[in-house]
C-alpha cells in the first residue's frame, strides 16, 4: 500500500500537488545535478582542476539527462545515490572535473535545502493568502455575536472577530517565524569527508561562496552534517502552522454540530448511509493535518542525535518524515482557504436579543 499523499484515493482527500512536485524524484535529482555543475565550475580554487576544465564539465553535466530509477541499483547497494550519480556523470560527459572534494552529504543536503527554501516561500504564499481570507471573513461577521466556549461549556457572549482572532493572529506569527527561519535553512551543504573541508584547502571559503551563490544560497563557515537544528526548527515551524489550522479546523466542527448550528458551510461531504448529513471533511482534515505533524515533529527531533561528524541512521530519517511533513502542510492551507470561502453563516445574530 502506498502512502495517504500518493495513494489511488486517499491522495484526493491528502494530496499537494505543487509541493509533492518540489519534492519529486526528478525535483530532487535535477537538484543533485545542479549541485555537482555548481562543483565543478568553481572546483578550481581549491585546486582540484583548472578553471578551463571545470567549466567544460560543468556545462556537459548541465546537458545530462538522467532518470531517477537509474540510481536504484547504486542506492541500494551504497545506502545513498551520490556514488551511482557522480559514476554516471562521468560516464555520460567523459569529464574527470567532477565531484573531487566533496561527498555524498553535501549533495544530498543542499538537493534537500532547495527543495525546503522552495516549499517554504509557497508556504508563505499560501499563509498570506489565508490571513486575508480570514481578515475578509472578519468583515463579513466580525459584528455578530457568538457564544463563547470555556472547556466546551458556555461561557459568556464574545463576537465572531474574537473567535477569528484566534485562528488568524498566530498565522500572522508563523509569517515572522518563516522569515527568520529562512536564512537559517537556505545554507548550502559543504562538508568533504569529515566536514572539516579539509580537502579544499585554501579554497575552502571561496569555493562554499561560489557554489552558495550559483544555487540561490548562502555559505556557511563550517559544514552542518552533524548540526540538524534547522531542519528541525523548519520541522517545528511547519507542525506550529498545521497546529494552528487543526484548532481552527476542530472549532469550525464543533461550531458546525446539529443543535450548535454556530457556522454553515456550503458543499459539506456526504454520508453513504444518511444522505441529510453533510460533513464538516475539510475542517476535519485540518484537525488529521495537525495531528499527523505533530507526530512526524518528534521523529525530526530523534533525527538531530549524529553521532560525531555523520550519522547514517538518523540522517535517512529525515528523508522518511520532512517532505510529508510539508505536504501535509501546504495541504492544510489549501483546505483552510477552501473552507473558509465556503463560509455563508457565521455566528448567533439572535444570541442577545
Amino acid at each position: 500500500m502506498t502512502g495517504v499523499f500518493d495513494h489511488p484515493w486517499l491522495s484526493g482527500l491528502f494530496a499537494d500537488a505543487e509541493i509533492a512536485a518540489l519534492w519529486s524524484a526528478e525535483a530532487q535529482l535535477s537538484h543533485m545535478i545542479a549541485f555537482e555543475a555548481a562543483w565543478s565550475r568553481h572546483g578550481h580554487q581549491a585546486g582540484f582542476w583548472t578553471e578551463t576544465n571545470g567549466a567544460l564539465a560543468a556545462a556537459a553535466i548541465d546537458g545530462v539527462t538522467l532518470a531517477p530509477e537509474e540510481l536504484r541499483d547504486g542506492t541500494a547497494q551504497d545506502g545513498v545515490c551520490v556514488p551511482a550519480l557522480v559514476r554516471l556523470l562521468k560516464q555520460r560527459t567523459g569529464a574527470k572535473a567532477i565531484h573531487q572534494g566533496a561527498t555524498s552529504q553535501d549533495v544530498i543536503d543542499t538537493a534537500t535545502v532547495l527543495s525546503l527554501v522552495r516549499s517554504l516561500d509557497l508556504i508563505d504564499q499560501r499563509l498570506v493568502q489565508l490571513v486575508s481570507d480570514l481578515e475578509a471573513l472578519e468583515d463579513r461577521f466580525g459584528t455578530t455575536p457568538l457564544m463563547g466556549r470555556t472547556r466546551m461549556q458556555a461561557a459568556m457572549p464574545i463576537s465572531v472577530a474574537d473567535r477569528l482572532q484566534t485562528w488568524r493572529l498566530p498565522l500572522v506569527s508563523h509569517q515572522e517565524r518563516m522569515a527568520q527561519l529562512r536564512p537559517r535553512v537556505a545554507l548550502v551543504q559543504i562538508g568533504g569527508a569529515a566536514g572539516d573541508r579539509a580537502a579544499l584547502g585554501d579554497g575552502a571559503e571561496a569555493v562554499c561562496i561560489a557554489v552558495a551563490a550559483d544555487l540561490g544560497l548562502s555559505a556557511t563557515p563550517q559544514s552542518w552534517h552533524a548540526m540538524r537544528d534547522g531542519m528541525a526548527e523548519a520541522a517545528s515551524l511547519l507542525s506550529l502552522v498545521t497546529g494552528t489550522l487543526g484548532k481552527m479546523g476542530q472549532d469550525i466542527c464543533l461550531m458546525a454540530q446539529q443543535g450548535i448550528d454556530e457556522i454553515t458551510i456550503a458543499g459539506g461531504g456526504g454520508s453513504s448511509a444518511m444522505p441529510h448529513k453533510q460533513n464538516p471533511v475539510q475542517a476535519e482534515l485540518l484537525d488529521t493535518l495537525a495531528r499527523y505533524n505533530a507526530v512526524q515533529l518528534s521523529g525530526m527531533h530523534h533525527a538531530m542525535i549524529h553521532e560525531q561528524e555523520r550519522s547514517g541512521a538518523a540522517w535517512s530519517l529525515e528523508w522518511m518524515l520532512l517532505p510529508q511533513m510539508v505536504q501535509a502542510t501546504g495541504r492544510a492551507l489549501v483546505l483552510a482557504s477552501e473552507v473558509t470561502s465556503q463560509v455563508t453563516s457565521l455566528g448567533t445574530p439572535d444570541l442577545l436579543s
